[in-house]
């Protein structure tokens, strides 16, 4: 090791000399190799030593009694701002070769575009040529060119299999890098040193494609392997087979590979491709993988699923992997399918017609994933409870593999349909197969079972998407019944599990979501949910009724753009062991119009914001509520239920009934979120969803007059809906809350909702003694008795949380009984003067 030199404090401390150990007495000091290697060992372990520490090193080193304490403290801050630099340097350097690296991108775009521009230019005078001379376009002399599209030659002998093969190689290189297909770029993706990568769109070609460009710290070679591994990535991918492989020139291979891909709602069929894929190596040493559709109907559908199919087409699509000179790669991915939109109900064919789908799903989603790969595999990632990237991240293809199953139900996986009630909302499945098969402790009940699933889809409309799943996900009271979330969670234990009911629980409505790892972009998140439960017998209540979710939501974050939104959860045993099963179910909700400015919805959870009415509900409502308005979805919905084989019919009948009821939970928050309501009047939006509204706000008011001798509201003498909206709009947060022994919030105005930070369905998830601290407790409690005497109070000034658990302070507040006709005490209302959040 080379000796360092550090500076010394001065010469005047009384400890400058340095004559016993014979070390110059100047200005600066060197270390000798020995004295680095000791101070180097200790900076490993603690870069920032304290005093006793640097006295401890001096006594412990004979190597360093020479030296003055305040020169090692010199030493290692000098060492701390030298491996800070160098962290900088790094960093500067990554971003270097990135914007290299996307300059060079940016440089091939342009020149690509300008060679669409002259090739524009001469088709253009080409066109005015024949306008201008009648004759010539007349004229059907001149020669046709007429080939054989590669997918009809002879594809069973190797000669034919290299001829597509290259045939394939010409035409995505002339796609990826050429102007075979008008690119146009993908709204909302624009390149820059943020982002990560370019992304384009099809415009006017056959079938639907997509390309994307960027930059992926890694080797092609580990590129190209992680690629050709689609089920890993594409999570829509059910399997794929290769059924052939050929050697190649250049080292490379010919594949022949039959891919599965999973249904997106149980409203179409599954799709299928048989294709041939080629792999090899160009002569500036970049790697390719080309792929397109083979005719014919190939080996790879069997007789049990092949009803459940439609063969769709690879047009050449692939991968052009380049070593960049700085490090890393320069990759460029090309989708390019016809999957057969005709053959689905009209109001689904956007999801089969839409380059942007494509993009999103398939395109972006492999760049994606191995940029994620490459985060990780530097360690720039750290996930919670130590658990290795590798296994949460096969945690969340197994949530998603499991929900997709459930969803598409393939013969083949031991899936078959069951009888209905007379009423087709609800699919019902069953399957026994999926648990014999299996090392899932769900095994273990008393006698053979299997799996049960109810699933439905329904269409949206005006449903802002992300909207609605992140309210399914933090208001879970709203939908579900934690009875059958611990029917399912029975199935991780090894005693019996019973039908719902047979062990009454209480769900407290509380639940603790902790985090566990996202993708790089947030556009995914893996968590662990516990919710609260508490038995309703004496007997069991000292038994711990917790139970625990595994959940992975998508598309949940206010910036992302994604072609599919989902919530997706299954029960897991608290200890969450690496090969935990996972029994999925949850929601989907995929997006039928896709916008066109890219903008996504910025709409909160305040579902009481649908209630405004003119331009201050579109206002709320972000940029693009005109575009909410107009959207369209479909919303898939499936609960899987484990079941003993003498309760099937039972188990069946209860899920079914299970997901009516969340369907209709849905329905109703679908209804309060829809920026359409705008155009409702406030009186009828409101009275909606409480129909005894209208009443109650006369209760209200009149109280208020009543017991104070002042209006709550200006013109309190109106009715209907002019108070309603007055009372609305007022500018003190008013809330009402049930007169019981333990008071629960039951309705308020905007402002109310807004300080609570909650909606008018989840309010009466809070009761009065939760928003309070303790200091507003006592004032409250001191208050009481003068409130039930004459009938109102006021309390000082404070701080109350809100139900996100932010402090919120006010001036004042004042309670008051609210009377009904016969004057009794129907509630009790509290209004906040002058709150903020601090």
């Amino acid at each position: 090791m080379a000796a360092a030199v550090a500076m010394r404090s001065g010469s005047s401390d009384g400890g400058g000399g340095y004559d016993k150990g014979g070390m110059d007495t100047g200005k600066y000091v060197r270390y000798t190799p020995e004295q680095v290697e000791a101070l180097e060992r200790v900076y490993a372990e603690c870069p920032k030593p304290s005093s006793a520490r640097r006295q401890q090193l001096l006594r412990e080193c004979p190597i360093l009694s020479n030296i003055e304490p305040k020169q090692i403290k010199v030493w290692f801050q000098n060492r701390r701002c030298r491996d800070k630099q160098r962290k900088e340097s790094s960093r500067l350097q990554a971003v270097n070769r990135k914007l290299t690296a996307m300059n060079k991108l940016l440089m091939e775009e342009n020149e690509r575009l300008q060679k669409q521009v002259s090739q524009l230019v001469h088709e253009n005078a080409y066109m005015k040529q024949q306008l201008q001379n009648p004759s010539l376009a007349n004229d059907v002399s001149c020669e046709s060119n007429v080939t054989t599209p590669a997918n009809l030659r002879d594809a069973s002998n190797p000669s034919g299999l290299l001829s597509i093969a290259e045939e394939t190689l010409t035409e995505f290189l002339s796609k990826a890098t050429g102007t075979a297909i008008d690119w146009v770029q993908m709204p909302g993706m624009k390149p820059g040193p943020d982002s990560f990568g370019i992304v384009t769109v099809s415009h006017g070609c056959r079938g639907v494609a997509a390309r994307a460009c960027g930059l992926v710290n890694l080797e092609p070679t580990k590129i190209v392997e992680i690629l050709k591994d689609r089920p890993s990535w594409f999570r829509d991918c059910r399997s794929l087979e290769v059924f052939t492989m050929l050697p190649a020139g250049n080292g490379g291979t010919i594949e022949i590979v039959y891919m599965q891909m999973y249904a997106p709602t149980t409203l179409v069929p599954a799709r299928d491709f048989w294709t041939l894929r080629y792999t090899t190596t160009l002569e500036d040493g970049s790697l390719v993988v080309c792929e397109r559709s083979l005719s014919g109907s190939g080996v790879g559908q069997s007789t049990a699923t092949a009803q459940q199919f439609v063969r769709a087409e690879m047009l050449p699509s692939g991968y052009l992997v380049r070593q960049c000179e700085g490090g890393g790669s320069i990759v460029r991915i090309v989708d390019h399918l016809d999957l057969d939109a005709w053959s689905v109900p009209e109001v689904l064919r956007p999801l089969y017609e839409s380059s942007r789908v494509v993009a999103q799903k398939m395109t972006t989603a492999a760049l994606r994933y191995i940029r994620q790969i490459a985060q990780e595999t530097s360690g720039e990632v750290v996930y919670a409870l130590g658990r290795q990237p590798a296994v949460l991240r096969t945690f969340s293809q197994r949530l998603s593999r499991g929900f997709n199953d459930a969803i598409s139900g393939f013969n083949d996986d031991g899936w078959s349909v069951m009888g209905g009630d007379g009423i087709e909302d609800v699919i019902i499945t069953c399957n026994s197969k999926k648990i014999r098969n299996s090392s899932n402790p769900a095994s273990a009940f008393g006698a053979p079972g299997g799996i049960i699933c109810a699933k439905a889809s329904m269409l949206l409309q005006s449903v802002p998407p992300a909207v609605l799943v992140r309210f399914l996900r933090e208001h879970r009271s709203e939908w579900a019944d934690y009875n059958f979330d611990a029917y399912s969670a029975s199935a991780l234990k090894t005693s019996p599990c019973s039908l719902p009911g047979l062990r009454p629980m209480r769900f407290s409505g509380s639940q603790i979501i902790m985090p566990l790892a996202h993708t790089v972009e947030n556009e995914e998140i893996l968590e662990v949910v516990r919710l609260e439960g508490q038995a309703l017998t004496h007997d069991e209540g000292v038994l711990s009724r917790d139970i625990h979710l595994l959940q992975l939501c998508t598309g949940i974050d206010e910036k992302s753009m994604g072609s599919c939104f989902q919530l997706v959860f299954a029960p897991i045993d608290e200890l969450f062991p690496d090969d935990a099963p996972l029994i999925s179910s949850g929601f989907r909700v995929i997006p039928l119009d896709i916008k066109t400015d890219g903008v996504p919805s910025g709409r909160t959870l305040d579902l009481a914001s649908s209630l405004e009415v003119g331009t201050t509900a579109q206002h709320a409502s972000g940029d693009g509520s005109q575009d909410d308005c107009n959207l369209r979805s479909v919303l898939t919905i499936a609960f899987q239920f484990p079941y003993e084989i003498h309760l099937q019919d039972s188990v069946a009948a209860i899920a079914r009934q299970y997901v009516r009821s969340i369907v209709s939970a849905v329905q109703r928050v679908s209804m309060a979120i829809s920026p359409s309501r705008s155009g409702l009047s406030t009186g009828q939006k409101i009275i909606s969803g409480f129909p005894e509204a209208a009443t109650l706000v006369r209760w209200i008011c009149q109280s208020y007059q009543y017991h104070l001798g002042v209006d709550l509201v200006s013109h309190a003498d109106e009715a209907g809906e002019s108070l309603l909206r007055m009372f609305w709009d007022h500018q003190d947060a008013v809330l009402c809350c049930s007169f019981k022994e333990k008071p629960v919030f039951t309705f308020g105005n905007q402002m109310g909702i807004d300080m609570l930070e909650t909606t008018l369905i989840a309010l009466q998830d809070l009761t009065l003694d939760k928003i309070f601290d303790e200091a507003g407790r006592k004032a409250l409690h001191a208050e009481i008795p003068k409130l039930m005497e004459q009938g109102y109070a006021y309390l000082p000034a404070g701080v109350c949380l809100s139900g996100m658990g932010r402090h919120v302070s006010y001036e004042q507040a004042v309670a008051w009984k609210v009377l009904g006709e016969d004057s009794n005490v129907h509630c009790l209302a509290f209004c906040f003067v002058n709150w903020s959040f601090v």
